[in-house]
């Protein structure tokens, strides 16, 4: 009997972490167990019996400035990487988002080990911007499986097989129980209830601390009993906890950890968001969200003088309805009376937001596929393996 496939699976981030998990999963099911693993990820990998061949905690980058900042570091984890799946010679290797880390292992293993198959899960955004790199991919890797169901052109177009799975973000976050999160954190029943989510990334956290919190000043300057919680991404949960603890704006806020995070959701009337993988939890939830994002400054001024911003929304759910239902507040907008005034608008309007809610969850729904995502995903894998 040949040896059961191995396959090393590559996520730097910490919602790549959580793809890696589920895909582990699904592979596991489908083979009944026959499949091995190795690979580089953070706790939820880590859970599926992955032990990390590096320490992801400092990869999570974004930026052009941040990445020449952190240069030297990250390519020093990319040689790490490289040499490890040369060592391990797995049978495919499967590089999930992180599109400059990823990028780059899969162009030092296909050099080396010709042999290896090369799985990317989750392309970069080229409807969004800089579309050239579809063409890099496609010299890149053998397969392409996308999260959005209008990705495939731009990528098939250079030879590139991809399939589309659906989005498994909208399958992993179960609904929670606000009225239990309520009691445990002593939150009055009729109080609002605002979440905060100040990002997973510690750059993310740095730019938008000072906004948000000066939104939240704001927020409960004008209603005193409006209760904020924070739920708080591993990553970056030491370090929100220390900055919060030395604010006094931000005293009597409930600050939680990541496994609180459904049931946070469910409690909440409004949301302020940073833009990312969470808007999109938040929208699944039907919870009404504000977002924000702020770039490096010389990361933001590049990006406007090259057009290279093609979309003209930042939020996946935004981009999906093709309609502004999640406000977006970005760079130069990023203003705590900006935020405070917008989530403003939606706590003071129940009518407006539940439709938002409503609206948000019919898009989030379409969004989903056949809801099977990990599980295409593992089929996708498996199919690339086959003689």
């Amino acid at each position: 009997m040949s040896e059961a496939p191995l396959i090393y699976v590559v996520a730097v981030e910490r919602s790549g972490d959580h793809l890696g998990a589920a895909l582990m999963r699904s592979l596991r099911a489908q083979t009944d167990g026959a499949v091995r693993f190795a690979g580089i990820g953070g706790r939820a990998m880590a859970e599926e019996g992955v032990t990390s061949a590096i320490d992801i905690s400092d990869l999570a980058i974004f930026g052009w400035i941040d990445g020449l900042m952190a240069y030297k570091r990250v390519m020093a984890a990319v040689d790490a990487s490289v040499a490890d799946i040369l060592a391990v010679k797995p049978d495919a290797v499967v590089l999930i988002d992180s599109w400059g880390y990823t990028l780059r292992v899969a162009r030092g293993v296909r050099e080396a080990d010709p042999s290896i198959k090369l799985i990317k899960y989750v392309g970069p955004q080229v409807f969004a911007t800089r579309p050239g790199r579809a063409a890099t991919l496609a010299a890149a890797v053998d397969r392409l499986l996308t999260i959005l169901n209008f990705d495939a052109p731009f990528y098939e177009a250079h030879g590139l097989p991809v399939t589309f799975v659906g989005n498994p973000t909208l399958e992993r976050l179960q609904p929670g129980d606000g009225e239990a999160f309520r009691l445990r954190h002593g939150i009055e029943k009729d109080a609002a209830v605002l979440t905060v989510l100040f990002g997973s990334r510690q750059s993310e956290v740095r730019r938008l601390y000072e906004p948000f919190a000066r939104a939240v000043e704001r927020l409960r300057r004008r209603d005193p009993g409006l209760a904020v919680v924070v739920p708080a991404a591993d990553p970056v949960m030491d370090a929100l906890r220390g900055r919060m603890e030395a604010d006094e704006r931000m005293a009597g806020i409930v600050l939680v950890e990541e496994s609180e995070k459904a049931d946070a959701f469910a409690a909440a009337d409004a949301a302020l968001a940073c833009s990312g993988t969470v808007v999109t939890e938040l929208a699944t939830a039907g919870v009404p969200t504000v977002t924000s994002y702020r770039l490096g400054w010389v990361t933001w001024a590049t990006a406007r003088l090259f057009n290279l911003m093609k979309a003209k929304y930042i939020s996946l759910v935004n981009i999906a309805a093709d309609e502004e239902l999640v406000p977006e507040l970005v760079q130069t907008k990023a203003t705590g009376a900006n935020l405070a005034a917008a989530v403003s608008a939606l706590l003071d309007d129940p009518a407006r937001r539940e439709t938002l809610s409503r609206r948000l969850v019919e898009t989030t729904d379409e969004m989903r596929g056949d809801g099977r995502a990990s599980d295409r995903a593992a089929e996708a894998v498996l199919d690339t393996l086959a003689p």
